[in-house]
């Protein structure tokens, strides 16, 4: 293929090719020609002009096929606009010959197709070059079309589409030919070339401007005939064309109308509309005609036409644009309406009717309605409920008319209702879609929204009793707020006027749908209101007979509320179970007799309200089954079960009845028969198998003797075939924008769509598509559809016998009738069987014997070969479940086979599509039949199948399968792959674009053979590299088609060959395509489209973005009107369709897209995502961009303050996000603030509306936790700012403190327990923040930055904070332990579930428990913290002043617990009330630590721990815990667990921070045990005192029972992870091994030092012999931390893990334990063992040396030295060692080594014990002295050098003070020489390096201090030596001079900062 790719076409190449490989080759060199051509020079196209135009002109001659013609005439048209055009005339001519040629064989057709195609693309190219030629041109077109068949008339209706738009108004002198032309077309039996002759009309009307003037009602009737008969598409294109023609009438300035055509007149609205009008009401017959057929009374305009009209009027309305239907509303509002008012009978002359004209009057309000925006849709609601006043009024004046009678058999009422049906609907639509934005709607008095819809509830209509109460349901799903006021309002009505057979309707309905409403709103209801309900019912029950003029309604509404009520769910129904199952049983005959005496007593009217009753109580009993699963124990499905005999006895009477009493009974058995059906279905047949035989007669005879005359296939069968197997059957069963309307037409006409008065009882249930209202089917049709689902699963539960008989006598039932009637009765039996088939394979039964195929495999055989194609599909899919059921290899080839004979005889359509489809079925859920014998006839079969061009059906279905073989066979399919690809390819470039269902199947086949290829396809092998041409290929043509499922499966081919084989896949054009159909009307494609965005953003969202903005500016026409990707980018097009989208699954995409792009360009691209955001949340896009910051906040704080509920959530969580990222980032500008401060007022005012009373709790749950992170964050530290926020928690806290009861009863109890808890959280991480800095306020260290001012108020927040908080302590600490008690009380296991208070909880309901759950969890941890605070703060001695006159109605504190009010005589003393508050916290934390779920968040874990802390902060506590030593274990080990299950080093320091607390406690009991037996036993002797401490006197430590032992554990399981060498079983040998040292991470570092002081402590909980046997442990861990971490760092500074060690050895060696009697001598050995130990470390060992850190070792050895008892370092060979250690560093070269060991020295020398310090003085004096006299040699070069020497003169002064006084002088003697020689004189000094200067200065200050100090000596060593004494003078004189000098230069620089600010500004820092 890569010869294709030059601009002439390889001739030699083409010549070896055969005749496929021809047609592909030629296509692929097409291609790249268009693409060459526009990026070649003019002048190289110019060169190869001449040989180009012949090589493209002789293909004209080649039959090209369509999509060759295409690209071969768009070529041309490229080539002539670039290149010369002399030449285009030839041309011209040519292509008029080929149109004029005689010959009129198909081989030649393509010729002049072609030749066609060419002309439209010439004219469309060139425009106006050609006007002179283009009226032959036309003349001849048009002449060729009178004998032009299809495809010919189709390609020049687009051809001449095509000139239109290049001439433009040139084109004018035609405008009437083309116009008579396109007139008979748009009317052609052929849809395609409907289609394309409303494209060219569509075209036309352009310039035509009669179309939309004088002609303009030819036009609309045109058009209304043309949608007679129509199909999907053409009634888009038809309707596109109509719409847009009317709008033009009205919108368009005619040309020259002062002069030249005065005589036109403007068309007004009215006009247009009712020519719109007449279409909807009259169809395409014309005035005339329709008038004289109404007078018959026969005259009903077909279900298509109207829906072309329905379409007409939505295009009108959007071409005219949202702003001009604002300001036209009202007009078109009352026109719609009217179209099914009572001026109108025809329209609603039946039900069916009815329901169907109201079905496309609600499409249209929706349609447009829907695209308004917000203000605009506020505005239209309003009209709406106008209108629906003005009807109520005209019923109102109708009913009040005297006489009974007449007034409720007047038509007018009966008229308005279908007015008042649709108003109702859409005006719920609307409010559904505007959310809690409708909210000002509602509350607006003058409109009364809600008092207009409460009205018509009482109308006389059913359908408007319905649609009001369905109106109330989206009211409240929308407005969560209003549905218990509603509820309660309607359930007040319905008690109130129980007398007016219309108002117990009416508002039982409300409140049923009120009920529906619950499970879309969050919050839910008051739990109160389920008992409301239940009693209504059951009194209205009870009251039915009272009154017979009233008994059906108050039956109906019973059960209605009681079936309404199931719906919310366990937790509410569990209450009332025990009454609902009371009066099921009630309301059937408890025996067969009494069933008897029923019947005979009997009449009518009492056989209605019966059977009404029953049905009802049928359908709450399945309501419960579907709804509270969890309520169906044994015991409940015993209960339900004795009344279902008896139902079923009813069931097989009811036929006898109804012959009694005729048809007022005919629909009250059939709604008994399904419900029943319907329960039936959900309970599983083994409940009533004694009554199986008896339902399965009355099924066969409900399926075999229907009532229907007609066969309504279309919706019995689309459940039983495969998803994909409907796509080829209709585009009426795919889903499109339109299915609303379009559903009617899958229907016959005999037949209604669903609609709302067909079951009532529906209103509660969720609607399958989404939010629209439910659309029960009539019950003649449910009936079967139940009927068929019933019979599935009860023939498989039959004996066999039985099975085989009732099988039979389906088969014969069908052979019996004839005619239509014969067609209902198989369309419902073999519904049934596939239903069987389907129940029996997939439960993986077994079908029976042989004998029982038989009939089934008639039946499925027969309906294989039925004329219907729904059929034919529903059987295909029946024949391979069949062969699953089965399960036998011999009976599925014998299947097959059947199939093979048949499709090699047959020559019908019929049989050849069904077979060719079984076989496809078998494939798909068989796999690959096993044998690849089976695949090669299939395969073979279906493609000589496949190129059946006589038959596109054939083609069709043969396609279909073969993709269904593809897929199932996977692998075994390579060998197919090739002929399969030519075969795809050889049709796709042939079959007529005509034929779009020829080419979807293509397609599929196409797209199966790219995911069997999968990832080869990136191979680069010749064969694949030819598979991925041809694919590639595939997918080009695929998107050239004209039908958009084609181009649909064009993108999803593209996607998987992205998927597979990226690099292939050229992304811009794909993307250019994926944009370019962003707004298509085809829903499919825009679905396709997405998905395959979703994919590629995934990975390459940059890229994507960048493409589709570069496609938009390049191109010159707008892409897709709607999306307006030039100004937004493609993500701004995206949030514009998330506007208008309301398909669920394409918003999900859309969703799923715009995050990807998010995540992977928002850092890039902040700026512009932030304009986006900002724009979507303000219509008013006026720029504000300060900074980020302040957009983000602007955004959310709009968001915030919206009036939708949704949006305000979003706003406060943007806000939380930006608190939380932002509270600690500094203002760049005014250092010492945060930038956050800025903003203080916009987060008030954000947070202010979410706390007034009628906010949802949900809203105000989120704002507290804004406020408390506002407060926490630290931004304000101005107290008076900080009280406004503050301010509005103390009002929610005032709110919350009467509890549970005071609280809203909007809403279920739940959500006051959620309100309660989010506020008492907000106060507990306020106060604990509070606390926390005025902790860190008391330590000086922290410095904090604040206003002089706020200083001086004394208003700084820190105690300011916390003195806010004390007002509300006392109210707050109360009800935090309530809130604790009670979560203590949910969380315990359930077997305690009896022990729990019945009324509920401080702030929860029995009821709501487990929906309370969820809220504790989210709030205990910090309310746990704060209460732990708080206890601390008291210090557990402070008896709470209010505890015992508590004013709050509820148990306030853990006192209550477990006593009743009556037991409140007992008291408990301040000690016991210490103790339960100690074990709460410590209950709630250890059961929360020790099981720690997954989602156990962060924030909970630290909390929690925390609180643990704060509570072990105080002695009482401490001592709880120290004297119990199992707690203490206990307490060791869960948070053991915690450390090894949690990696976050945030949680194990906090862990080990209460380790740490927990063996002080132990320490602490351990001293106070010691102190009070030594005060005891004064008197006795010391050795008599019994051991205390752990290890007692045999110093053993039991595992599980010793509290150190559990520490070692946990501090060896920290170490050792951050230092695996220390475990000597890694490590692998005891000693110590030579490793490198390593620095450890930050939190490391912490971990391993916390774990070190803790070990450091052990000792002192022991006993001395239990410290013996715990020292070797904790030495060897210290020195070993010691070892591992002695890093060399710069400046010779200690790591952090070093420190740490040291600090530990300095605390083990001064513990008592060393010196006490009893271990002294043990202590002694060991510790000398370390410090051997610290000395080898020193010394290389296995002859590699060690890099440790000299300075940290020494620094060790000195802290042995100074800290532990002489003995243990005095040992002659431990201090030899020492010393050498010391003499070695000393030599070092390192200055800072030097220093350090100076210093180390230092303390040393200056130990008071002279046992210890003397030998190092002795050893190492002579060596320092050295040193610095070398010094004096060498002279200092830098400043460490300096540091060295004056660390030096401080030993050698050190040493003086301590020597004695013999050897005092001696060592004065030594020093003065050596200070004084670093002394410079006058003229020395001035020109000294700063080094020397300094040096000087300080030798002299010595000297200075020295000198009266020892001034003997002084003066002795100055007499002996009189060069130094000199010296000395000349110094202390040149520092004189210096000093004077230094005086007035001083001053003088001052002068210059005061003009210059920088200068001071440096000054300063």
């Amino acid at each position: 293929m890569e010869l294709a790719h030059s601009l002439l076409l390889n001739e030699e190449a083409y010549s070896q090719l055969g005749e496929v490989q021809k047609a592909e080759f030629i296509f692929d060199w097409l291609r790249y020609l268009e693409k060459l051509l526009l990026a070649t020079s003019r002048s190289d196209v110019k060169e190869k002009q001449k040989t180009l135009v012949e090589q493209l002109l002789s293909l004209l001659n080649s039959s090209p096929g369509p999509p060759t013609r295409k690209l071969l005439a768009k070529n041309l048209g490229i080539l002539y606009s670039i290149g010369d055009t002399f030449s285009v005339y030839e041309t011209i001519d040519k292509c008029n010959d080929l149109i004029r040629s005689k010959d009129d064989s198909p081989s030649y057709l393509p010729t002049k197709l072609a030749a066609v195609v060419c002309l439209g693309s010439l004219y469309k190219k060139l425009g106006r070059i050609l006007a002179n030629t283009f009226t032959d041109t036309v003349g001849n077109i048009l002449k060729a079309m009178k004998s032009a068949e299809s495809q010919g008339r189709y390609e020049i209706m687009l051809s001449l589409q095509n000139i239109l738009k290049g001439l433009g108004a040139a084109a004018t002198p035609c405008h009437r030919d083309i116009y008579k032309a396109a007139r008979s077309c748009l009317t052609d039996r052929s849809m395609a070339v409907r289609c394309a002759a409303a494209k060219c009309l569509l075209e036309l009307q352009n310039e035509a401007s009669f179309m939309w003037t004088t002609d303009l009602d030819s036009v609309a009737t045109l058009c209304f005939k043309a949608f007679a008969g129509s199909n999907y598409d053409v009634r888009i294109s038809v309707s596109k064309l109509l719409g847009t023609v009317l709008a033009k009438a009205i919108i368009s300035k005619h040309p020259g109308a002062a002069t030249s055509r005065q005589n036109i007149r403007r068309v007004s609205l009215e006009e247009v509309l009712e020519l719109l009008g007449t279409g909807f009401l009259r169809g395409s017959s014309g005035f005339l005609r329709a008038s004289g057929d109404m007078l018959k009374g026969t005259s009903s305009v077909s279900r298509d036409v109207r829906v072309g009209v329905t379409q007409a009027y939505v295009v009108f309305v959007s071409t005219l644009g949202g702003a001009w239907l604002e300001k036209n509303f009202a007009t078109f509002l009352s026109h719609v309406l009217s179209l099914v008012s009572q001026s109108h009978p025809k329209v609603t002359q039946t039900q069916i009717d009815a329901v169907c004209g109201r079905r496309c009057v609600s499409f249209i309000l929706r349609a447009t309605i829907g695209s308004l925006g917000e203000k605009a849709q506020v505005a239209a609601a309003k009209d709406i409920c106008q209108a629906v006043w003005k009807l109520k009024k005209v019923v109102d004046a109708m009913m009040s008319d005297g006489n009974l009678e007449t007034r409720l058999g007047s038509t007018d009422v009966a008229a308005s209702q279908h007015t008042l049906v649709c108003a109702l609907q859409e005006l719920g639509n609307l409010i559904h879609s505007l959310g809690t934005t409708a909210a000002p709607l509602l509350q607006d008095s003058s409109i009364g929204v809600l008092d207009s819809v409460i009205a018509v509830i009482v109308h006389p209509s059913l359908s408007v009793r319905l649609a009001a109460a369905w109106c109330l349901h989206c009211i409240a799903v929308a407005l969560p707020s209003y549905l218990t006021p509603l509820l309660d309002r309607c359930l007040e009505r319905l008690t109130v006027l129980k007398s007016s057979p219309e108002a117990v309707t009416g508002f039982s309905f409300a409140v049923a749908a009120l009920l529906g409403a619950v499970k879309h709103c969050p919050l839910g209801i008051p739990h109160g209101k389920g008992k409301i309900i239940m009693t209504l019912a059951e009194d209205l029950l009870c009251s039915a007979a009272q009154n017979s003029r009233l008994s059906a309604q108050r039956t109906q509404a019973g059960w209605l509320l009681i079936a309404a009520l199931m719906t919310l769910g366990s937790a509410v129904v569990s209450h009332h179970l025990a009454r609902v199952l009371l009066l099921w049983k009630c309301v059937f005959p408890v025996s067969p007799k009494d069933l008897e005496t029923e019947k005979s007593r009997g009449d009518s009217f009492t056989w209605q309200v019966t059977l009404e009753g029953r049905a009802g109580a049928l359908c709450a009993i399945k309501s419960f089954v579907s709804h509270c699963g969890d309520l169906l124990t044994e015991e409940v499905i015993q209960r339900l079960l004795p009344p279902l005999p008896c139902a079923v006895d009813l069931l097989t009477q009811l036929s006898s009845i109804l012959k009694t009493y005729g048809s007022p009974l005919k629909t009250p058995t059939l709604v008994y028969r399904q419900r029943l059906y319907e329960l039936l279905i959900l309970l599983p047949p083994e409940t009533y198998k004694g009554n199986l035989s008896a339902i399965l007669k009355e099924l066969a005879a409900d399926l075999t003797a229907p009532d229907i005359q007609v066969a309504a296939s279309t919706f019995l069968l689309p459940p039983l075939c495969h998803r994909d197997d409907l796509l080829l059957l209709s585009p009426l069963l795919q889903e499109t924008d339109h299915r609303f309307i379009e559903e009617q037409l899958l229907l016959c006409n005999g037949i209604a769509c669903g609609s709302l008065e067909y079951d009532p009882y529906s209103i509660y249930e969720k609607d399958v598509e989404g939010n629209s209202v439910p659309k029960p089917l009539p019950p003649s049709l449910s009936v079967i559809s139940s009927a068929v689902k019933l019979f599935g699963v009860l023939c498989a539960h039959v004996g066999e016998a039985q099975r085989l008989l009732i099988l039979e006598q389906l088969l014969d039932s069908i052979k019996h009738t004839k005619g239509a009637r014969q067609q209902v009765v198989q369309l419902h039996v073999v519904s049934s069987v596939s239903s069987f088939l389907k129940y029996v394979a997939g439960s993986k039964r077994n079908l029976g014997p042989e004998e029982i195929r038989r009939p089934v495999l008639a039946l499925v055989m027969g309906a294989l070969e039925s004329p219907s194609p729904l059929l034919r599909c529903a059987a295909a899919e029946a024949w391979a479940r069949l062969t699953q059921a089965v399960d036998d290899g011999t009976f599925t080839a014998a299947l097959a086979q059947v199939s093979f004979d048949k499709l090699k005889s047959a020559r019908d359509v019929v049989t050849r599509t069904g077979h060719s489809l079984a076989l496809g079925s078998l494939h798909r859920y068989l796999g690959g039949i096993s044998s690849s014998q089976h695949l090669n006839s299939c395969v073979g079969i279906l493609y000589a199948l496949s190129q059946d061009s006589t038959s596109p059906d054939v083609q069709t279905w043969a396609l279909h399968a073969l993709s269904l073989i593809i897929d199932s066979a996977g692998p075994l399919y390579y060998m197919h792959v090739e002929p399969t690809l030519s075969l795809i390819m050889m049709l796709l470039l042939n079959v007529p674009p005509t034929h779009a269902e020829v080419h979807q199947s293509l397609g599929r086949c196409l797209n199966a053979l790219i995911t069997t290829l999968g990832p080869e396809l990136q191979g680069n092998s010749t064969s694949v590299s030819t598979f991925r041409t041809s694919c590639l290929l595939g997918c080009a043509v695929m998107q050239d088609n004209p039908d958009c499922l084609v181009q649909a499966q064009a993108i999803s081919c593209l996607q998987q060959l992205h998927m597979f084989a990226p690099r292939h896949v050229n992304l811009s054009s794909l993307v250019s395509c994926l944009c370019v159909n962003l707004c298509s009307p085809y829903l499919l494609l825009r679905r396709a489209v997405l998905a395959c965005l979703r994919q590629l953003v995934q990975r390459e969202a940059t890229e994507v973005s960048e493409h589709a903005v570069m496609l938009a500016k390049d191109s010159r026409e707008e892409l897709t009107p709607d999306a307006n990707i030039r100004e937004v980018g493609l993500e701004g097009a995206l949030l514009i369709l998330l506007d208008k989208e309301t398909d669920q699954r394409l918003c999900h995409d859309i969703k799923e897209t715009l995050n990807h792009m998010l995540t992977s360009m928002a850092v890039d691209k902040l700026s512009f995502w932030l304009k986006l955001c900002k724009d979507v949340l303000a219509a008013s896009a006026d720029d504000f961009l300060v900074l980020h910051l302040a957009d983000l906040i602007r955004m959310a704080f709009m968001a915030a303050t919206d009036h939708s509920d949704q949006l305000r959530l979003s706003g406060l969580e943007t806000l939380l996000v930006v608190i939380r990222r932002f509270a600690a980032i500094p203002e760049p500008e005014f250092p010492g603030h945060v930038i956050l401060e800025q903003y203080q007022a916009n987060v008030g005012a954000a947070l202010r509306p979410a706390f007034t009373s009628e906010t949802p709790p949900d809203v105000t749950a989120k704002a507290c936790q804004v406020c408390s992170a506002w407060i926490a964050s630290g931004v304000v530290s101005d107290l008076n700012d900080l009280r406004r926020v503050h301010q509005l928690l103390v009002s929610s806290l005032t709110k919350i403190q009467a509890g549970k009861e005071a609280l809203s009863h909007l809403y279920n109890e739940s959500a006051s327990t959620m309100e309660i808890l989010a506020v008492l959280k907000a106060w507990a991480e306020v106060y604990i923040i509070a606390v926390e800095r005025h902790k860190n306020h008391r330590q000086p260290l922290k410095t904090t930055t604040c206003s002089e001012e706020s200083v001086r108020n004394g208003s700084h927040s820190s105690d300011g904070l916390r003195d806010l908080v004390h007002t509300d302590l006392a109210t707050l600490s109360r009800l935090w332990l309530a809130a604790l008690q009670d979560f203590a009380l949910l969380t315990l296991p359930s077997e305690f579930a009896s022990q729990l208070p019945v009324e509920g909880g401080a702030f929860y309901t029995a009821e709501t428990s487990e929906n309370a759950k969820l809220h504790y969890y989210n709030s205990w941890a910090l309310i746990l913290h704060a209460t732990a605070l708080w206890l601390t703060s008291t210090g557990f001695v402070v008896a709470d002043p209010d505890e015992g006159a508590s004013n709050l109605s509820r148990p306030v504190t853990p006192t209550s617990m477990c006593q009743g009010s009556s037991s409140g005589a007992a008291v408990k003393s301040p000690e016991d009330v210490y103790t339960d508050r100690f074990h709460l916290i410590l209950g709630i934390s250890v059961e929360f630590l020790c099981s720690l779920r997954s989602d156990a968040t962060m924030e909970s874990i630290t909390a929690c721990l925390h609180a643990l802390q704060a509570l072990l902060d105080v002695p009482w506590p401490r001592s709880k815990i120290g004297s119990d030593q199992d707690l203490g274990i206990e307490l060791l080990n869960v948070l053991h667990r915690v450390i090894l299950t949690r990696e976050s080093p945030s949680i194990q320091l906090a862990s080990l921070e209460v380790v740490r607390q927990i063996i002080c406690a132990a320490q602490e009991h351990v001293k106070e045990k010691r102190r009070s037996a030594e005060v005891d036993d004064g008197a006795a002797e010391k050795e008599t005192l019994p051991e205390f401490g752990e290890g007692k006197d045999t110093g053993g430590l039991v595992p599980g029972k010793s509290l150190v032992f559990a520490t070692l554990e946990l501090c060896v399981c920290i170490l050792v992870r951050q230092l695996p060498e220390l475990n000597p079983k890694l490590t692998g040998s005891p000693g110590v091994k030579a490793t490198k040292p390593q620095m450890l991470s930050e939190d490391g570092s912490k971990l391993v030092s916390a774990a070190l002081v803790i070990l450091s402590e052990l000792p002192a909980v022991c006993s001395p012999e239990g410290s013996i046997s715990i020292l070797p442990t904790i030495l060897y861990l210290t020195t070993g931390v010691l070892r591992e971490t002695a890093v060399r760092l710069p400046g010779c500074q200690l790591s952090s893990p070093v420190a740490a060690s040291l600090q530990a050895l300095k605390g083990i060696l001064s513990s008592p334990m060393a010196r006490a009697e009893k271990s002294h001598a043990a202590w002694t050995d060991l510790l000398r063992s370390a410090l051997t130990t610290i000395l080898d470390c020193w010394d290389p060992v296995d002859g590699t040396h060690q890099e440790l850190d000299e300075v940290s070792l020494l620094t060790a050895i000195t802290v042995f030295i100074l800290s532990s008892s002489p003995e243990v370092t005095t040992i002659p060979c431990l201090q030899k060692r020492c010393i050498e250690k010391f003499k070695v560093t000393l030599e070092t070269k390192d200055p800072m080594v030097q220093i350090k060991t100076y210093q180390l020295l230092l303390s040393i020398f200056q130990y008071p014990n002279p046992a210890v310090s003397y030998p190092y003085i002795y050893s190492l004096v002579s060596s320092i002295v050295e040193k610095l006299q070398e010094i004096d040699k060498r002279k200092p070069e830098d400043t460490t050098e300096f540091q060295v020497f004056q660390e030096g003169i401080k030993v050698l002064e050190a040493l003086v003070t301590v020597a004695e006084e013999q050897h005092r002088a001696q060592l004065v003697a030594c020093l003065l020489p050596i200070l004084i020689s670093f002394l410079l004189d006058e003229n020395a000094l001035g020109s000294a390096t700063s080094i020397m200067r300094n040096l000087h200065d300080f030798a002299l200050q010595n000297l200075m201090h020295i000198g009266p100090q020892y001034s003997s000596v002084f003066k002795s060593v100055m007499a002996s030596s009189p060069a130094l004494k000199t010296r000395l003078e000349a110094a202390i004189k040149g520092n004189q001079e210096s000093v004077k000098v230094r005086i007035p230069t001083s001053k003088h620089t001052k002068h210059p900062g005061k003009n210059s600010s920088i200068q001071l500004k440096t000054n300063f820092l």
